[in-house]
């Protein structure tokens, strides 16, 4: 494997971008920046070695972005309903960031958090440390997401955190595929399956109403593959409140510690790339790029339109901390959280 870094100024510090390329060429670029997913340079059906992941032109413009682009949100991924957080029978009010809720951790989070990175053998270790209070979360909170890339084309993210005291924590990666290039444009006539035969409904402000649905009838079933853009207009309340997908389906078949694997298939419509998830994670929240336009720009100098590329986030469920019939995302002082994702590039 080999490995070389470049060092961007940016606001938060001097930045930190990895390039690892494996024995076939292929790559991907990492970032201190949010720990996140800069580049993923894999080949296509006919060899063309391509970026896959959306990215920006400047390593200072992943900060504080809308779309969070690449990187991995925390403390808490996603939204907990009107920043109410009970730990241990105490009371937390986190900053509101999202309508009348709290989404990724708060308005700076993990996800605008400049990473210490480690060169490790075959990938890199990210480590950042949140103190108690941060963002009003509760307990001293160290959290390492490591990244591995290997010679079959498998970027493999593993995250462990430990705390000082009782808190709640919800990792995930946030970036947006385009299997045809990621400055190809829409990912409508990409095809998607799930391992996911319910989902989890919404109030109108994306907070889990606590049922979990069956997908079977709805525009939420790809159980089999199927267009991204097939469904995405229907008259369906979760897709208007959505502007699209971007709803948190819960995986067939998960049990605490044990990874699913192809809990999620991707296919470009014209690259015959194919991207293949695996995770230890209960839920999958797609997300299509509903609100991208604005962004920072692009290699090419432009803005991504809506719709460019789609997130697949394995993380806990949303508002799991207020919702007791949902996997606990409770983390105890003393307590290891470990969680994997397996990104496969085929």
């Amino acid at each position: 494997m080999k490995i070389t870094s470049k060092k961007f100024p940016s606001p938060k510090g001097e930045i930190t971008w990895y390039e690892l390329t494996n024995a076939q060429g292929a790559s991907v670029v990492l970032s201190t920046m949010g720990a996140g997913i800069v580049e993923v340079r894999v080949p296509d059906k006919e060899g063309k070695i391509e970026n896959v992941a959306l990215s920006y032109a400047d390593a200072a413009d992943y900060i504080a972005d809308g779309p969070c682009l690449g990187k991995c949100p925390g403390r808490y991924a996603n939204r907990i309903a009107k920043g109410h957080l009970e730990v241990d029978g105490k009371e937390y009010s986190l900053s509101i960031n999202n309508g009348p809720n709290a989404l990724h951790g708060g308005p700076e989070g993990f996800q605008n958090q400049n990473w210490d990175g480690e060169e490790l053998p075959d990938g890199i270790r990210f480590t950042y440390k949140a103190k108690d209070g941060e963002e009003q979360y509760p307990g001293n909170l160290t959290v390492t997401a490591t990244y591995r890339w290997s010679d079959n084309n498998e970027l493999t993210l593993d995250f462990h955190a430990e705390t000082d005291a009782d808190t709640v924590v919800n990792m995930t990666n946030h970036a947006y595929w385009n299997l045809d290039g990621a400055d190809a444009g829409s990912i409508f006539d990409h095809e998607m399956k799930l391992k996911a035969s319910h989902w989890l409904p919404t109030d109108e402000t994306q907070i889990p109403t606590g049922e979990i649905a069956p997908v079977a009838g709805t525009p939420m079933d790809f159980t089999s593959f199927k267009k991204i853009g097939r469904d995405i207009r229907q008259e369906f309340e979760a897709l208007k409140i959505g502007k699209g997908y971007d709803h948190c389906w819960v995986v067939d078949g998960w049990q605490p510690g044990k990874t699913v694997e192809g809990a999620v298939e991707l296919k470009g419509a014209v690259s015959g790339r194919k991207l293949v998830v695996s995770s230890d994670q209960p839920g999958v929240q797609i997300y299509t790029g509903n609100w991208l336009a604005g962004c920072p720009e692009n290699k090419s100098g432009r803005s991504y339109e809506d719709y460019e590329g789609v997130a697949i986030e394995m993380q806990g469920f949303p508002d799991a901390p207020n919702k007791p019939a949902f996997p606990s995302q409770l983390l105890k002082a003393g307590e290891n959280y470990d969680r994997r994702i397996v990104f496969a590039f085929l």
